[in-house]
């Protein structure tokens, strides 16, 4: 392990991932929800104090918190698909058409959506790379918990470069779109994206699947 990736580890400690899973915490995250998207960056139109939609009703969402402050800094959901014979019905689908969604599986088919981080620590703690793997934690055990085996998601191209550096990489799902400026939407197995940062970043595997237990399908397959 290089002594950049270790530096970023040790950063990673002081983030605490919690599942929100019950009210208060669900507010906690559409209140920094409406802090990053409707007043920092202004994607949303922020009626009142909440950023919520209707996606939400069937999503799972995690929450990253910096122990030394106690501040929530981040939050992050996986939208899970609709009932069985409704299709998909993801957000991303209005913005990608469905000739997008041929190209992949969508049994188990999640999408990450509103990966926010608190604009106080976005562009600080090594690029907000800490950051972001805690929130990648977070993704996995709700995949876990949600029963979600492949992802999908719509990424600037910045976050992309940033997630491979961690050794985290996504397949492109058709061209480039523009949706708040340029981004990619793109997908992956979980337990392919997993099992390539394995290989490549042994010791990000480690935190981001907490050495496997969140993500018991990779040990599974290892064995196998």
């Amino acid at each position: 392990m290089t002594a950049a990736v270790s530096g970023v580890l040790d950063a990673a400690k002081d983030f605490e991932v919690t599942i929100a899973d019950t009210p208060e915490r669900l507010r906690d995250a559409y209140r920094l929800r409406h802090q990053v998207y409707c007043m920092e960056r202004g994607y949303e139109p922020g009626d009142g104090a909440l950023e919520t939609d209707r996606f939400d009703r069937r999503a799972g969402h995690a929450l990253l918190t910096q122990r030394s402050t106690g501040r929530l800094v981040g939050t992050v959901r996986i939208v899970a698909p609709a009932n069985r014979g409704q299709g998909l019905d993801l957000p991303m689908q209005s913005l990608c058409g469905e000739g997008a969604f041929r190209s992949m599986p969508t049994y188990r088919t999640g999408e990450i959506s509103r990966f926010a981080i608190s604009k106080a620590l976005r562009d600080s703690s090594a690029d907000g790379i800490p950051l972001r793997l805690g929130l990648m934690r977070g993704v996995v055990q709700l995949s876990s918990e949600m029963g979600i085996h492949n992802w999908c998601a719509i990424m600037e191209h910045t976050l992309l470069r940033l997630l491979r550096g961690s050794g985290i990489h996504f397949q492109p799902l058709g061209p480039a779109i523009e949706y708040h400026g340029l981004r990619q939407p793109c997908w992956g197995p979980v337990t392919q994206v997993l099992g390539r940062m394995r290989e490549e970043r042994r010791a990000v595997w480690e935190y981001v699947t907490d050495g496997g237990t969140l993500w018991p399908h990779q040990i599974e397959a290892v064995a196998a």
